[in-house]
């Protein structure tokens, strides 16, 4: 594979999500996009915001705090997607995510959600199985591993809502991983 020809910077926007539940490993794979220089979503906006809300209320997010929550991360995907105008670009999460993540905290999907999946589309999706173990102490775990399934499962579903038809990236090594994605993303054609 040639990856400049796959990069193609000049080219129209080529854009694919990254996405899976907690503890999928969407942060080591998107660290190797990074190691190989291949664009791609720096950090998590919706860890970030969600931060922000953490430290304006002073606790964890709750359920009646979700939709404020979700309308600015879908404000940071749509800013993020209208921003990238040519060549290929890796995005972790995508709109179609916001589906999921309501839904787990039962609600419906909203007007700006709804438009916003039919507006911004990607080229493809990736869904990262989760992992076998999940190690990592972040503020954000709040799931046991039940939840943690149930997240992922909603999120798969909140695509295929959306008219997707994801490509699923099995539990590995992030090198082997983002091997995977990158033979199933096609250089431009002229």
């Amino acid at each position: 594979m040639d990856l400049a020809a796959l990069i193609d910077a000049s080219g129209p926007p080529r854009r694919y999500v990254i996405t899976g539940g907690p503890s999928a490993g969407k942060e080591a794979v998107l660290n190797e996009f990074a190691e190989r220089s291949i664009p791609a979503t720096e950090g998590e906006p919706a860890r970030e915001i969600y931060r922000a809300h953490r430290e304006r209320l002073g606790r964890h997010l709750q359920v009646g705090d979700r939709r404020e929550y979700s309308r600015e991360v879908l404000a940071a995907f749509v800013q993020e997607y209208a921003a990238h105008k040519h060549g290929l670009r890796f995005y972790n999460r995508g709109i179609p995510d916001g589906y999921g993540w309501d839904a787990f905290f039962g609600l419906s999907p909203y007007a700006e959600l709804e438009e916003a999946a039919r507006i911004y589309r990607y080229d493809a999706v990736f869904v990262l199985d989760p992992l076998d173990s999940f190690t990592a102490e972040d503020d954000l775990v709040f799931a046991q591993d039940r939840e943690i399934r149930r997240v992922h499962e909603l999120i798969v579903q909140g695509y295929y809502d959306t008219g997707y038809r994801p490509i699923f990236i099995p539990a590995d090594d992030p090198a082997k991983r983002v091997d995977q994605i990158l033979a199933n993303v096609s250089a431009p054609t002229a």
